[in-house]
C-alpha cells in the first residue's frame, strides 16, 4: 500500500540516473573518431590537371602546392609567393620526414612556374617531389 505520508513528505523512493557510465563512453567514442580520422591536407585550390598515360597513384603525398593558370601559388589554403615555397616545404618535412611533395598545377599554367617551385621544393631537402596528373581513359 502506498504511504500518503512518505509522498507527501517527499521521502519516497528516490531514482537517480547515474552519470558516471555515460560520460566515459562519450569520451571513448570521441577518441574513436578522433584516432581513426584522416586527415587530408589539400592545397587549396581547383585546377583542371593534365592528363597522362603513364600516371600513378601515389600512396603518399603529404605536401600539397597548388599552381594555378595564372601562376598563383597556393600552400595549404593560403596564396604564397615562390621565394616562400622553400622554408614552408622545409617546414612541413620537419613535421613529416618521410612526406613526398605533390604538385598540382593547372594545365595552361606556365611552366617555369612549376619548374621554379619544384626546385625549390629540392633545395628544401624534398627528395620524392612528383607533378599532379588525371590518368587517360583508356582508348585514347
Amino acid at each position: 500500500m502506498i504511504s500518503v505520508r512518505r509522498t507527501i513528505r517527499g521521502g519516497g523512493d528516490k531514482v537517480d540516473i547515474n552519470m558516471g557510465p555515460l560520460v566515459d563512453m562519450v569520451f571513448l567514442l570521441l577518441i574513436f573518431f578522433v584516432v581513426t580520422t584522416s586527415f587530408v591536407k589539400e592545397a587549396g585550390i581547383d585546377v583542371q590537371r593534365s592528363t597522362a598515360a603513364t600516371a600513378e597513384v601515389k600512396e603518399r603525398g603529404s605536401i600539397m602546392i597548388g599552381v594555378t593558370s595564372e601562376g598563383e601559388i597556393y600552400f595549404d589554403g593560403k596564396q604564397v609567393d615562390l621565394r616562400s615555397v622553400r622554408g614552408l616545404v622545409e617546414r612541413a618535412l620537419a613535421e613529416d620526414p618521410e612526406g613526398g611533395v605533390v604538385v598540382v598545377a593547372d594545365k595552361s599554367s606556365e611552366t617555369g612556374s612549376v619548374v621554379g617551385i619544384m626546385d625549390q621544393c629540392r633545395l628544401a631537402g624534398a627528395s620524392n617531389v612528383s607533378l599532379a596528373a588525371k590518368q587517360e581513359a583508356a582508348g585514347q
